[in-house]
């Protein structure tokens, strides 16, 4: 496994991260009865990562994966592992947020989240007031570092202006070798001004996995030149290569899947092979802010 700093926080994270969004069924199943469908499975791929490398664990509240989080940690080495959370939008009051992020360490059996998150902007809550909750939470050391999730470039300016005493640490954004919108203007800031980007659906939810066609032709191709498995390993490598502010976190449900991504990060793309798979996957024209 390959590790880079995450952002300008001093860590060095793996360049594979853990998600931990499954679906709606399982959200439901986990809510109402504390357990949802696989948890075992689940729980032993979170443990497989951890065990072979991956430090970088991504959860919400929303996702009902939190307490499952916190058994995969339960007993390791706290500082050794980033780990995320986020905030719902319906939180995003400051006695809201305070108490929510409390009952999110609850769950995660933990002291402090690494990063805390804001799952998705809201139209109903200033940013300044949800940055300023964020800003107490650094302080009174139940969160490291601040975070956004699924804001678009405007939105995400805006949440930075709006904090005071600490920097924007990462965005998280739907983002693959298909679905490349955020190379139009989100990364190159996130670049510039050391903010990582934390892609998820990097294997466009199972579809850059299946062979056949052009475009999955691509892929393959890449992954026999670099000794990779599988075209999902080829769609990883393309992201960790695109450029050091980049952290995918796809899903860990299995652990056959989860040891896969933790081989990755040896070998990476040079910029011709970048520029092939781009050919490969043309990706729409960005959507213009309002």
């Amino acid at each position: 496994m390959k590790y880079r700093e995450f952002a300008r926080t001093g860590f060095k994270s793996s360049v594979i991260g853990m998600g931990t969004y499954y679906d709606f069924g399982w959200i439901l199943s986990a809510s109402l009865l504390r357990r949802g469908p696989g948890a075992d499975m689940i729980l032993k791929a979170l443990e497989t990562g951890l065990d072979n490398g991956i430090n970088l664990i991504d959860t919400a509240e929303i996702y009902a994966s939190e307490r499952l989080v916190g058994r995969a940690i339960k007993g390791r080495d706290r500082e050794s592992i980033f780990l995320a959370t986020k905030a719902f939008p319906t939180h995003f009051r400051r006695e809201k947020l305070i108490r929510s992020c409390e009952k999110s360490l609850k769950r995660l059996n933990t002291d402090y989240a690494d990063l805390y998150q804001l799952h998705f902007p809201s139209r109903r809550v200033p940013i300044s007031e949800t940055m300023g909750a964020m800003e107490e939470l650094v302080d009174s050391g139940k969160v490291r570092y601040i975070g956004i999730s699924n804001f678009s470039f405007k939105s995400m300016i805006e949440a930075e202006n709006a904090l005071k005493k600490y920097r924007l640490t990462s965005t998280q954004m739907h983002y693959n070798v298909s679905h490349r919108q955020v190379e139009n203007d989100i990364l190159p800031h996130c670049e510039k001004e050391g903010i990582a980007l934390l892609p998820y659906y990097p294997v466009g939810h199972g579809k850059l996995a299946k062979k056949g066609g052009n475009s999955s032709d691509a892929l393959s191709e890449v992954a026999t030149k670099h000794n990779l498995k599988s075209n999902a390993q080829a769609a990883l490598t393309y992201l960790i290569s695109r450029s050091n502010s980049i952290f995918p976190i796809p899903r860990a449900r299995t652990p056959e899947h989860v040891l896969e991504n933790a081989q990755l990060g040896e070998s990476l793309l040079g910029e011709d092979e970048l520029k092939y798979l781009q050919s490969a996957f043309p990706s729409p024209s960005p959507v213009m802010d309002e």
